[in-house]
């Protein structure tokens, strides 16, 4: 199986985007002062990352367009609707790479150039663990079938030691070998997956 195929990537990807429109909308606003397992940041400025860098993003990534200072500084939950927001947002970031084409070619990211599959795994897998981090600091759940989970382990084992590079990832956790293959990807990343068993 390879995960370079865009038609393959763009399933997980809509699961992905599916998954974290249904976490948003159960993000409680008194929440968002709570603390959250990444260092430094509290739910606020978590969901702000993720809708920023997963939805906004992915759409200017597709587009090969910069994120503008706007939006990079904007306090997306200062709208009580942000989770609708969101998931028509990442709706239209989803169906900008529903055209064959954008997954050609390279993304400039302003300091480098990466080829457009290699910035969709990505941004996909950011998806999904953050998504997990959001719902794991506000009692909930972020689902994904086998096939997506695989994937992100693959992503995660690919560029974990340039997500460390830059602190993103923290050292791996143990996990059983028979852990769950998603619970893989977050231990894989850092994340200890014991913290959301909701």
């Amino acid at each position: 199986m390879t995960y370079d195929d865009p038609k393959l990537l763009h399933t997980y990807m809509t699961e992905c985007a599916a998954e974290a429109a249904r976490v948003a909308r159960g993000v409680p606003a008194a929440r968002l002062g709570d603390p959250t397992h990444c260092p430094d940041w509290d739910v606020r400025a978590l969901v702000n990352h993720w809708v920023l860098y997963t939805s906004h993003g992915l759409e200017h990534r597709a587009l090969r367009r910069q994120l503008p200072e706007e939006l990079t500084a904007r306090d997306f939950t200062e709208d009580p609707d942000w989770p609708a927001a969101y998931a028509a947002q990442l709706d239209r970031a989803v169906a900008a790479w529903a055209d064959p084409a954008v997954w050609e070619g390279e993304v400039d990211l302003g300091m480098a150039k990466m080829p457009a599959v290699q910035i969709a795994s990505m941004v996909v897998k950011e998806t999904a663990v953050h998504g997990w981090d959001v719902a794991a600091a506000t009692g909930g759940r972020f689902h994904v079938s086998d096939g997506t989970a695989r994937f992100v382990l693959d992503v995660v084992e690919r560029h974990g030691d340039l997500y460390r590079q830059y602190d993103g990832f923290a050292a791996p956790v143990p996990v059983p070998d028979d852990a769950p293959v998603f619970d893989r990807a977050l231990a894989a990343s850092g994340r200890d997956p014991r913290l959301a068993q909701g």
